[in-house]
């Protein structure tokens, strides 16, 4: 009887049918023909967890296996695999960049807080506290995912992978005009570890966990809505190049601990949203965002030293260059 395996890839969902005689080599190679992945990893199940079929073999007959692979649903994700399978090298990285906004942007080293403010609702019980994502480029992911998914999922990987797939199912809304990229280029693209997200990433996984996301500003406390209207909803903190998350921690429990954080919430609570406004403001005074019209910003390829993004923006066009600092 066929092996029909159902197949979640960057490029679109895929039916993947094998004989019974399959050898571990045919599932992977099959996998390879239909996702133009030349290195990916594996994952099956709910939650999400790590397949890999060549610890048995590649000769090994997957009926020779404890698999039960006939009807399974199994997601791949890209992998880098260097300058010799097309990867771009550092050079031809930046010439991507630059071709996209926000560029990779980092913020200069002193840019933590010392202390993070915090904002008790009384009339819930609890207090907003500030959940700080580490500075590099998936920021963004790492914030949005610590809100909608388990430990157990590997969120940059996963979401990146979702925006890929959200991209590639609709390409009426995301083409070349609204990427300033191929579609096919900007899938690639996004999911290097180096690549930021921003909008477009946030309104596709809005609607992938069917969630209103509430982006706002540090600078000037505005509320950015994608998918505006559902039921449910989560708070990001934007400071210009950096994404960061709010909670909401109980009494009675320590904001240190992060075990009991709630991070989705009621999309009628207003207390609440106006509480995470009022921990941005907070945010504000403490001047915990990058003007990033006006910042001194630093070429970190070639030394090139200038005025907010615009002028990073023309610089990378003119050389190529994409990876930027804060000026301290």
């Amino acid at each position: 009887m066929p092996i029909r395996i159902r197949v979640r890839a960057p490029n679109g969902q895929h039916t993947v049918t094998l004989q019974d005689d399959a050898a571990v080599s045919d599932l992977l190679s099959n996998i390879t023909n239909v996702t133009a992945l030349p290195l990916f990893k594996l994952k099956w199940g709910y939650p999400l967890q790590p397949l890999d079929p060549s610890l048995y073999g590649m000769s090994t007959l997957l009926r020779d296996t404890d698999l039960k692979l006939n009807g399974a649903a199994i997601t791949v994700l890209a992998e880098e695999t260097g300058d010799q399978s097309g990867n771009p090298t550092s050079q031809d990285a930046g010439t991507q960049r630059s071709q996209s906004t926000p560029l990779s942007l980092q913020r200069k080293q002193n840019s933590g807080l010392k202390d993070s403010p915090e904002v008790a609702v009384p009339e819930r019980g609890g207090t907003m506290v500030l959940r700080v994502m580490p500075d590099d480029n998936s920021c963004m992911f790492r914030a949005l995912g610590s809100a909608v998914l388990s430990d157990s999922l590997d969120a940059m990987t996963e979401l990146r992978s979702m925006v890929a797939q959200g991209i590639q199912a609709d390409p009426d809304m995301y083409n070349e005009a609204t990427l300033e990229k191929t579609p096919d280029d900007y899938c690639k693209w996004i999911q290097y570890a180096d690549s930021w997200g921003g909008g477009i990433e946030l309104s596709i996984l809005s609607q992938e966990f069917n969630i209103e996301i509430c982006s706002i500003n540090v600078q000037d406390l505005r509320v950015d809505k994608f998918n505006e209207g559902r039921p449910k909803r989560c708070f990001l903190v934007y400071s210009g190049i950096h994404y960061d998350t709010i909670a909401f921690v109980p009494d009675g429990v320590s904001t240190l601990d992060t075990e009991n954080d709630q991070k989705v919430f009621d999309a009628s609570d207003d207390v609440l949203l106006e509480a995470a406004r009022q921990l941005c403001g907070e945010l504000r005074k403490k001047h915990y965002y990058t003007d990033t019209q006006r910042f001194s910003i630093t070429c970190k390829d070639c030394g090139w030293k200038g005025n907010g993004e615009k002028e990073a923006v023309e610089h990378a066009q003119a050389t190529g260059h994409g990876n930027f600092g804060e000026a301290s």
